[in-house]
């Protein structure tokens, strides 16, 4: 299939790759030239614009930052609605509030257009393995009839709800990962500074309740100090900037959640902004005057 894909950041790039390697034709679109000229190395065509992208193809993948980029790359001048038929779909696999979710799928049904709001989880190497894991929000048979374009990138696809419903999902995702880098930082420092190898206690506990899938990805790289982005903090900022204004919006405290953003945004202005989510230890370290180690 002729896709059309919108986004060639940290995860958009190894995804719109995988896809190219599943067998798909793409037209792919950027700001930044180099990853353009990378996909277009790889056989993918390109464009001069969103509309003109979306006459070319019948499905269009977005993965843009937040819910701003997405509504202006769709719904804007020379946006992807402008160039849309009826019939055609837009995935947009981008993490943003699902309202925003909900307000773009409506002005593009008034054109035909189907969507599925279609976020991901699993970072930077899973995007590169092909193994993310996709929660989706739209109509039943639109995902069954995307399932395999989804696939193509993913390790499991999710059919959450209705369109909106997988911007929930990623949202809850991003609670548990959020509180998950902060319970294993609070961990490892109290170790260090009990004078025990962070390293060892982190062998012995993660085949354990405590082991998790964040805890096997972050640890090592709190003990490494290797915080090459493969989320970057200030997404992860954004991210819970959502989920804060969800759960407000439908009546739910999240105190965890509201410490771990007031950590997150303390770490941002000590300059760590564009580094992984991480290095939330880095806060951990500061208040226990100590640095990881083996």
């Amino acid at each position: 299939m002729k896709i059309g894909f919108i986004g060639l950041g940290i995860m958009g790039k190894p995804m719109a790759k995988n896809l190219i390697k599943a067998g798909h034709e793409l037209v792919v679109l950027d700001l930044n030239k180099d990853s353009v000229k990378e996909l277009v190395d790889l056989g993918a065509e390109t464009t001069e614009g969103a509309a003109d992208l979306a006459k070319k193809v019948n499905v269009i993948i977005t993965m843009l930052p937040n819910s701003p980029q997405v509504k202006e790359v769709v719904l804007g001048e020379g946006g992807v609605i402008e160039g849309a038929t009826a019939g055609s779909v837009v995935i947009d696999m981008s993490s943003i509030a699902p309202l925003a979710s909900r307000e773009i799928s409506a002005a593009l049904a008034e054109k035909g257009v189907e969507m599925l709001d279609a976020p991901v989880s699993g970072g930077e190497p899973k995007a590169i393995e092909g193994t993310i894991a996709v929660m989706v929000g739209g109509k039943k048979e639109v995902f069954d009839a995307n399932y395999d374009i989804m696939m193509a990138m993913a390790g499991s696809v999710v059919h959450v709800g209705d369109i909106g419903a997988g911007n929930i999902a990623k949202l809850c995702n991003q609670v548990v990962v959020a509180l998950n880098i902060a319970a294993v930082s609070e961990a490892l420092v109290l170790a260090q500074k009990a004078g025990v190898s962070p390293d060892r206690v982190y062998q012995a506990i993660r085949g354990g309740l405590a082991g998790s899938t964040v805890m096997d990805a972050k640890a090592p790289m709190m003990m490494d100090r290797n915080y090459e982005p493969g989320f970057r903090i200030d997404l992860h900022i954004k991210d819970l900037n959502n989920v804060l204004e969800t759960s407000r919006g439908v009546g739910v405290p999240l105190p965890l959640a509201a410490q771990v953003m007031e950590i997150m945004q303390a770490i941002k202005q000590d300059g760590c902004g564009v580094e992984d989510h991480s290095s939330i230890v880095k806060f951990y370290e500061k208040l226990a005057n100590i640095q990881l180690g083996h």
